[in-house]
């Protein structure tokens, strides 16, 4: 339960904000909004503000929308809709700068949620570092064949000098089925250990594909001042946005293993494990899944923000808007991607947690 409980808390703030930004850009460009629910389905609690439009909480705690007034267009509207429009007031009649304004806030809004987040962070819990003792090891794994322990600290492979973890990761990726040695640093004393590094098996770019199979602890770091939280947050949102779409375009590219992609199932089961870790684990995952849903919503597919944005980046080209036909056969396709995408990412997700094995085995 306690799981269900923290993914709905997740995901209703992420989306919260996302739907704030859309609706706070409405109201700036002169357009009302009718609906701003958290959740969908039936309607628990309903209150109507001065400007007309209806706060909801619904049923099902897993998401929101915001409806502006006029969004669908006098080609998808009812006689009965059309005749409630308020003119001046819709977002159809707005000019495409405006309405593509009313859109991409909400992605926006998801990137300056994450940038508040990480200065909450390092303001009081500091910046998270890795430390260069080894905390786990892998069973059967390269460096558990070497005699390497936990508390080990990797000083050099194959007489390189090692700086940090960033090296030892890097240099190890590069020498997958390499025979070589390890210096390790133990209670004071250095040691030199013979290694075979080992081979990701998920890993295709087989020129960075070598493991040892050790991993290691984050630590908590001073808190920063204010201006430096504020430094430091903004770098790691455009760090965490660089790597994202690395790991995107590596995946797209065939170089990291489409299993690593998660789904709703997986994000839960982190929303829960997160929740027990404290404070300064669920801001730092949360910050990341609201970078993870600003850009997946300026993703250029239909059916997105980002599909709507290329819309209008062409009426605004053309002087006029794109024609309806083929906004719908763009919207199809677009919501067919996304569903087989929901679908594998489940199948991902329920793979990992060896639902398959446990059919089988029954």
């Amino acid at each position: 339960m306690h799981i269900l409980i923290a993914f709905a808390f997740v995901l209703d703030v992420l989306v919260f904000i996302h739907e704030l930004g859309h609706y706070l850009a409405a109201k700036w460009r002169g357009i009302k909004v009718d609906t701003f629910s958290i959740g969908f389905g039936p309607k628990l609690w309903t209150w109507h503000d001065r400007t007309g439009t209806a706060w909801c909480i619904s049923a099902i705690p897993l998401g929101g929308y915001v409806k502006p007034h006029g969004f669908e267009g006098p080609e998808d509207a009812t006689p009965a809709q059309q005749a409630a429009w308020e003119k001046g007031r819709t977002f159809h009649e707005k000019g495409v700068g405006s309405r593509a304004l009313v859109i991409v806030m909400g992605p926006l809004f998801n990137f300056l949620l994450a940038f508040i987040l990480y200065v909450a962070l390092f303001s009081f819990f500091g910046q998270p570092k890795l430390s260069d003792r080894i905390a786990q090891i892998l069973p059967d794994s390269a460096a558990s064949r070497a005699g390497v322990k936990t508390g080990d600290v990797i000083t050099a492979i194959g007489g390189l000098k090692m700086l940090n973890v960033g090296d030892v990761r890097a240099e190890a990726s590069k020498r997958a089925g390499e025979v070589t040695t390890l210096q390790v640093r133990r209670e004071g004393q250095i040691l030199t250990l013979p290694i075979t590094i080992g081979r990701d098996p998920a890993a295709k770019d087989t020129a960075h594909a070598g493991m040892m199979g050790v991993s290691f602890k984050l630590q908590p770091g001073a808190p920063l001042s204010l201006k430096d939280a504020v430094v430091t947050g903004a770098q790691q949102v455009w760090d965490v946005t660089v790597q994202t779409l690395q790991g995107v375009g590596q995946m797209l590219t065939g170089q990291r293993s489409s299993r690593e992609l998660g789904g709703a199932i997986r994000i839960a089961q982190l929303s829960g494990e997160v929740a027990h870790l404290g404070v300064a684990s669920l801001l730092n995952f949360m910050a990341v899944l609201s970078i993870n849903l600003g850009l997946i919503n300026l993703f250029p597919i239909p059916i997105l923000d980002g599909g709507r944005l290329v819309f209008y980046a062409f009426e605004a080209v053309l002087r006029r808007p794109v024609p309806r036909k083929l906004q719908e056969m763009a919207y199809y396709v677009g919501f067919a991607l996304i569903a087989a995408l929901f679908l594998f990412s489940t199948f991902n997700d329920l793979l990992n947690i060896g639902l398959f094995r446990w059919l089988r085995g029954a």
